[in-house]
């Protein structure tokens, strides 16, 4: 691409939600594919563990949450760097490349290394493409809109997740547990890198065009924008930064409990596969929806009371699973948990993207995703190990007095991050900018 060309194309960009509705909406749809692409394996493959490949031990059972959390997390990390370097687009490809075999080797899988390595390629998957999705939303949206944007991509995702849910133990129950229920998975995959391919446009020079309306002060040196620098300060350093991902970390490690140990709570209480399926269904569901408010929410009334109470409101949801015993005791504790991981998880990302420079935000989206996605790792090795020494009630009540604790780290060192928006020369920035034209 000629200077010129380039010059041309930055000028004619335009930030927002509505001026990029088209693509946005198809950056959407695509999330939703990805949100499928999970989905087919949350009532079913713990079903399997159990009752095909008789995984007696519940941290054996739960190897295949650790391995898909272990590489989403590192693929996470890398999609931000690899975003930076070579562009959304073809991150976003590569990721539904991967995805191809997926259900093939969950169809075909003879042992549960087949199945362990179907959940490796899940997280390639799923940290470069809901990475890409993320990030290309921000890209487009800029600085006003974040909260929304991110509520409607998780919306999508976790919608879809849902859904698959749903549908696949519905399949479960009328045909076996393979292969019917995978065929959609095949689906989501094929219908993710055709649009990818065929429709979504490249968003890298709409960051670019942002950054350039930021004039870096004198502090500010280019051998600080290090991956190290990033890491450190999105990790421990930066208040704000370091808050968010301690409790991304903590949210996933409930989703790890409730994918790994709720159906096998569930089936061991007497519930059959459909009721099975409708709860594993219904917290993810309400979590899906509830993103489309919450996202706007946050760009009103701010970040940081909404992820403390949601926070507390998933730890009282998870407390409700250990006590309950009965279909309508969980599905109240399924609303409260997808209730309090909408207040949490969209707004999460809006903080990252509030405090992050457009110049940095791509890599310090993928750390924060890092720490998140981890959390399946800890969330399988926390659960597995005291549901096989203590019983899986009482491994669950341990994750509520987890996530209760991971609220209160919020509240207390997270600041308010939404004014960012409106004064980035805030004090609490390290890295303090001056924007152009204001």
């Amino acid at each position: 691409m000629t200077v010129a060309t380039e010059t041309h194309r930055t000028a004619t960009v335009h930030l927002g939600l509505r001026r990029n509705l088209a693509q946005f909406a198809l950056l959407v749809a695509v999330n939703g594919a990805v949100g499928g692409m999970i989905g087919q394996e949350r009532t079913v493959l713990p079903l399997l563990a159990d009752q095909v490949f008789a995984i007696g031990a519940f941290t054996a059972s739960l190897t295949f949450i650790g391995a898909f959390g272990i590489t989403k997390a590192l693929a996470n990390l890398a999609a931000g760097s690899l975003s930076d370097r070579y562009g959304r687009k073809p991150v976003l490809v590569a990721g539904w490349l991967i995805g191809l075999p997926i259900p093939l080797l969950l169809i075909w899988a003879p042992t549960w290394g087949w199945v362990i390595a179907a959940n490796i390629l899940l997280g390639l998957n799923q940290g470069l493409t809901w990475s890409t999705t993320v990030i290309m939303k921000i890209d487009l949206v800029g600085p006003h809109r974040r909260g929304l944007a991110m509520g409607l991509n998780e919306a999508a995702g976790y919608a879809a997740l849902a859904a698959t849910a749903m549908v696949t133990g519905w399949l479960a129950a009328e045909y076996g547990l393979r292969p019917v229920p995978f065929w959609l998975g095949l689906g989501f995959a094929a219908l993710g890198l055709g649009l990818s391919t065929m429709l979504v446009r490249e968003t890298r020079h709409y960051a670019d065009h942002e950054s350039a309306a930021l004039t870096p002060t004198a502090d500010e040196h280019g051998e600080r924008i290090s991956g190290r620098w990033i890491f450190l300060h999105t990790s421990v350093r930066e208040k704000a930064l370091s808050a968010a991902s301690q409790a991304g970390l903590v949210n996933n490690l409930n989703d790890g409990l409730a994918w790994g140990l709720y159906p096998i709570l569930f089936a061991t209480s007497g519930l059959d596969v459909p009721h099975i399926g409708a709860l594993v269904a219904l917290y993810p569901a309400v979590w899906g929806v509830g993103q489309t408010i919450t996202g706007w929410l946050s760009d009103r009334w701010g970040r940081k009371w909404l992820i403390t109470s949601g926070m507390l409101v998933q730890s009282v949801g998870i407390a409700l699973v250990a006590a309950g015993g009965a279909f309508t005791v969980w599905a109240i504790a399924a609303v409260l948990m997808g209730v309090g991981t909408a207040l949490v998880y969209p707004t999460l990302l809006a903080v990252i993207g509030d405090v992050a420079q457009p110049a940095w935000r791509a890599r310090a989206v993928g750390v924060y995703r890092l720490w998140r996605d981890l959390g399946y790792a800890v969330g399988a090795l926390v659960a597995g190990v005291t549901a096989d020494v203590f019983g899986l009630r009482p491994a669950i009540w341990i994750v509520a007095v987890i996530t209760a604790a991971s609220g209160i780290v919020v509240a207390t060192r997270m600041y308010e991050t939404r004014a960012r928006q409106a004064t980035p020369a805030s004090p609490r920035s390290a890295m303090p900018v001056t924007l152009r034209g204001e």
